[in-house]
């Protein structure tokens, strides 16, 4: 079998951080050890200094602490994944087991090939329909797909670019998308069929694990069209696979200004109205956070309470902070381009999440 995040190798990549980051910097996830920061790759231009910026952060991520890498494959059309790549080869020849990273990518919007080309219906012709891999009716807003077949190419795309063999969470990226111009019902058919075929990558050894990286759909009202129910999706996931289906994981995003998942009561589980953490907790689903700083929109702000709540150096610092002290949820992915983005960054893995109390209390004021 190709390799995967350990349970082995995980625990010891954090005991060799042991005397340089705090209690509760590392969580368990679903028999794994990861960080609570993670390194996101969606900025930046699409040119090589934007690439080799992306290499030098998540080789300085990794020997800093942190395990968690995410990336896309439509970031920077397709280039994100490859400097992931290019830093997964550094990081090999450095000695860091593979084992001890989870890596993380995103299959669902149509991406160009390194650049924008001239005439991008031409190459989209060209890429996937001529070949049959995607039919006109497979696509919505003229950007996204989820089919098997879609998937299947874009999964082997992904992990050409990465240079591997397996990752260890394959997520459908904003699959909401499709409830812009598709029925209910037939969502759940999508869905379900995308399912089967994950499932099948994962007996295959390709992923390890599957999820949804969400915009909107957890974050809306129970009644909102594009509303998306984690006990319908987990279901979908066991008519798939029985109880030993592989989808484990979900992405949303959650900051100061975007706390639907802890405080709005969108999910119905056994009869039950809560927000979406204690409904993955529930379900048994680990949830990473997006967006933590907004885009860094949350650094710019005047929150003078804040600095005096949580402490810190800086307005990114205390989002980060706040976001990933979250109960239940696991990791806060940071966007770093640069090492000295991590670097600053990992300043935080010194520092204890903060206590339940002084969160709950935070935000109600926010």
């Amino acid at each position: 079998m190709a390799p995967l995040a350990t349970q082995e190798a995980t625990r010891a990549y954090a005991a060799g951080f042991s005397a340089k980051t705090a209690s509760g910097h590392y969580r368990a996830c679903r028999s794994l050890t990861i960080s609570s920061i993670g390194i996101g790759t969606y900025f930046g231009e699409p040119d090589p200094a934007t690439d080799r910026n992306y290499t030098e952060a998540i080789v300085e991520a990794v020997l800093g602490g942190i395990n968690v890498l995410d990336s896309a494959i439509n970031y920077r059309h397709q280039r994100s994944e490859r400097s992931m790549g290019a830093a997964l080869a550094e990081l090999a020849s450095r000695g860091v087991a593979r084992e001890a990273l989870l890596i993380c990518t995103k299959g669902g919007y149509l991406s160009f090939d390194g650049k924008k080309p001239a005439n991008p219906r031409a190459y989209f012709a060209r890429e996937y329909f001529s070949p049959g891999i995607l039919l006109p009716g497979d696509v919505v807003g003229g950007c996204h797909a989820m089919t098997p077949r879609f998937l299947e190419d874009q999964l082997a795309r992904s992990l050409r670019n990465l240079g591997l063999a397996s990752v260890d969470v394959y997520y459908l990226h904003n699959p909401e998308t499709q409830l812009d111009e598709v029925s209910p019902v037939e969502f759940r058919k999508r869905l379900r069929a995308a399912f089967e075929f994950l499932e099948g990558a994962a007996a295959a050894g390709k992923i390890g694990a599957y999820g949804l990286a969400t915009w909107n759909g957890f974050r809306q009202p129970a009644d909102s069209p594009g509303h998306h129910s984690l006990s319908d999706i987990v279901a979908t996931a066991r008519e798939v696979a029985g109880n030993s289906h592989r989808f484990g994981f979900v992405q949303l995003p959650f900051n100061l200004m975007m706390t639907e998942a802890v405080v709005l009561p969108n999910q119905l589980v056994a009869g039950r109205s809560m927000p979406l953490l204690a409904a993955a907790a529930e379900l048994r689903v680990t949830v990473i956070a997006s967006a933590p700083t907004l885009r860094g929109r949350l650094a710019r702000r005047r929150q003078p309470a804040l600095a005096k709540s949580i402490g810190l150096r800086s307005n990114f610092e205390r989002a980060i902070q706040f976001a990933r002290s979250a109960p239940g949820l696991t990791t806060a992915l940071v966007g770093m381009g640069r090492a000295e983005h991590v670097r600053a960054n990992l300043r935080l893995a010194g520092q204890p999440p903060l206590p339940s109390k002084r969160f709950w209390s935070l935000l109600r004021g926010t």
